[in-house]
């Protein structure tokens, strides 16, 4: 049989690729990637740089491409085979992995190139290399004696099928629950776009009437809108219990299992604990300073979200005699009051926001900071008739990037919003092998009588995935797992955030806010409320973000033994944060995918922490102009190219030229009062 996946490639064959395709092609690309292993451990020369720690660099990449690919599908257009094939993969991944990591005679090549690193007279982009291959050896159980090893590789074939099925079933309770209305009595309040949307949806499932499901173009504009209080409820204790009805998708027993795994594993590998071990890795280091992070940033927000929350309460009191304010009502109420103190919502800011043009609007924004140039073609192959793929290129005509662009929801696409690479950038053999990288999201569909209109939010959120995509086309290092996005978890979120930035500023603004029907620029009134608005419960969101920041660290940062029952033990979590009453039929841990699928475990805090970053650069920008050319380039040439070369707080102070200082966030936020 051909396989499309074992011939060398560049771009993805996405359109020759069938699912039988997937597992023979692992398989084989195992067995090379294990041969490369091979005769890197068992080379007759003495170990050096070129030959041990580069070689084995550049190792593996036809399993990286196929596995790029294949775990791509399995987030942006899964199905049941494909998630089958995922199960019986991973945990042949994981061993893989593992006989690498625990492959003595590959670790004594390497340790014995570490111990002469000073005479070697290395880049710093080789030392960084050789630490990092180094460290990773080590923490992943190199010096353990054999019974170690053996436990190790357990846990991690374990851990690997968890995390999986934790997230498969997040998933399959998002597209099991519907909402059919069929009284239009019952839509009051929401917009004729929202209408006209879950009318499609339910005629798409054969079925008269309106529906509504947990996606978020369908749940965040039912909860904002709808004047129906017990619908609000049905939905919100939906959305707020997957994974948590005690059925075949609960994933209870999953999180307390994968949190005992993590502990025994990092202990087994001599930490404290599975956040301790995870941040000797991060800019932050320890949990120490993270939970001062925190508690830091909670002694500033905890008051101005009490005042927020009572304010809320008092106004949905004043409004409809609202005794107790519940979850249900937080986005119908916060909404209420901001129409009432701005004059602004959504449904006014959408017509400006066509999202054709907010894609021409952020083409143009990096054109003008980066000089980059985004080239719609239409002959690359691509997973779903909706990606959009483009070519990348720089002021020069060199061509920098393939980008894919695919942002709707649909059944097999898990829901948020990503970055991700098909083929990372590295330099080999005087080449620069430019990278593929794409951005999923789940924007609302166009209607037949409407374009797709994003949400303010939406639009930040597409700058955001953006600015993680720059990141990943800018790069130029020379070894593939320094490039693009590998660079400390708690550093990866300053290229996204601070591009959501532009989102607020006239200037930029001007570039791509014209309303879809009169080609009419967004009034500067509008643009104006935006900026007072952009800080509205701040505090409130705020406390939102430290309360996941310190649920995360309460599974990861201690000692998960004695646990038992999961909701009560993220009671006692967010017993600080807490603003709204606690209700007993959800639980946020049982639909955490961000720890306990993704890659946040004992970095969820990394949020408010590049919030930090992105506030103190975004501030130097605009000292110098939003557009500004130098600090651009600054940007480009210390943050968006060198990935993971050097430590991200030396490339940060290269940027900025000091540490960054936490007053332009509380600033921003409007949780202190600016000086002067």
């Amino acid at each position: 049989m051909h396989n499309p996946l074992l011939a060398p490639f560049d771009r993805a064959p996405f359109e020759q690729i069938k699912n039988e395709h997937f597992k023979p092609a692992f398989l084989e690309a195992i067995e090379m990637a294990r041969k490369e292993i091979e005769d890197i451990s068992s080379n007759s020369e003495a170990p050096s740089f070129h030959n041990t720690l580069e070689a084995l660099d550049f190792s593996g990449q036809q399993l990286d491409r196929i596995s790029s690919l294949f775990f791509n599908l399995n987030s942006a257009e899964t199905n049941e085979e494909i998630q089958k094939i995922a199960l019986e993969i991973s945990p042949l991944l994981s061993e893989f992995g593992n006989d690498i990591i625990l492959n003595q005679a590959l670790f004594e090549r390497i340790k014995s190139v570490y111990t002469q690193r000073n005479d070697l007279q290395l880049s710093e982009e080789q030392k960084t290399l050789l630490e990092k291959k180094y460290k990773r050896f080590s923490r992943n159980g190199a010096n353990l004696d054999e019974t170690g090893k053996k436990r190790l590789r357990e846990i991690d074939a374990e851990l690997s099928k968890l995390t999986l099925k934790f997230g498969e079933n997040v998933l399959a309770e998002t597209n099991k629950f519907e909402m059919l209305l069929t009284n239009e009595e019952d839509l009051k309040g929401l917009p004729e776009g929202v209408k006209e949307a879950a009318a499609q949806l339910a005629k798409s499932k054969e079925k008269e009437g309106w529906m509504f499901t947990l996606d978020y173009p369908s749940y965040i504009p039912f909860m904002k809108y709808s004047e129906n209080r017990e619908l609000r409820k049905k939905l919100s204790l939906a959305f707020g219990s997957k994974g948590f009805h005690g059925d075949e998708l609960d994933n209870q027993e999953s999180i307390l299992t994968i949190v005992n795994l993590r502990h025994e594993r990092a202990t087994l590998l001599g930490y404290e604990t599975h956040a301790h071990f995870v941040l000797e890795e991060r800019m932050a280091e320890t949990p120490e300073k993270v939970l001062d992070f925190l508690n830091e940033l909670l002694e500033k927000a905890k008051p101005a979200a009490k005042k927020e929350f009572e304010e809320l309460q008092a106004f949905a009191k004043d409004l409809d005699g609202i005794e107790q304010l519940q979850k249900w009502d937080s986005a119908y109420y916060s909404e209420k009051l901001k129409q009432q103190r701005f004059n602004l919502d959504d449904e006014k800011l959408k017509p400006y926001f066509k999202l054709e043009n907010i894609i021409d609007g952020v083409f143009k924004v990096t054109q003008k900071l980066f000089g980059l140039h985004f080239k719609e073609v239409f002959d690359i192959e691509k997973y779903h008739e909706e990606v959009k793929t483009y070519e990348v290129y720089d002021d020069s005509g060199a061509f920098v990037s393939l980008f894919y662009a695919d942002f709707h929801p649909r059944p097999g696409k898990r829901g948020g919003a990503w970055m991700t690479s098909y083929k990372g950038q590295y330099i080999k053999e005087g080449e620069n092998s430019r990278p593929h990288v794409s951005n999923v999201c789940n924007f609302t569909k166009p209607t037949p009588s409407k374009p797709s209109l994003l949400t303010f939010n939406e639009v930040t959120t597409l700058f955001h995935e953006f600015g993680h995509a720059l990141h990943g086309m800018l790069a130029n290092t020379t070894y593939p797992s320094l490039s693009g996005t590998s660079v400390y978890w708690d550093f990866v979120e300053l290229p996204s955030q601070v591009m959501e930035n532009w989102c607020y500023e006239k200037e930029a603004l001007e570039l791509f806010a014209f309303h879809y029907e009169t080609g009419e620029l967004i009034p500067m009134e509008l643009v104006q409320k935006i900026k007072e608005s952009s800080n509205f419960q701040e505090g409130m969101a705020t406390m939102r973000q430290l309360s996941f920041g310190f649920l995360d660290m309460a599974w990861h940062g201690t000692n998960p033994t004695a646990i038992t029952d999961v909701k009560q033990y993220e009671e006692k979590a967010f017993q600080d944060t807490q603003l709204f009453p606690s209700t007993k039929e959800t639980c946020m841990s049982t639909a955490f995918a961000h720890i306990f699928q993704g890659g946040y475990s004992s970095g969820y805090y990394s949020y408010k922490w590049a919030e930090v970053l992105d506030a103190d650069a975004f501030a130097y920008f605009k000292e110098n102009g939003i557009f500004s050319k130098e600090v651009a380039d600054k940007f480009r040439e210390h943050v968006l190219s060198k990935g993971g070369t050097e430590n991200p707080m030396t490339l940060y102070k290269r940027f900025r030229g000091a540490e960054p200082q936490i007053e332009p966030l509380l600033e921003r936020a409007g949780l202190v009062k600016k000086a002067g």
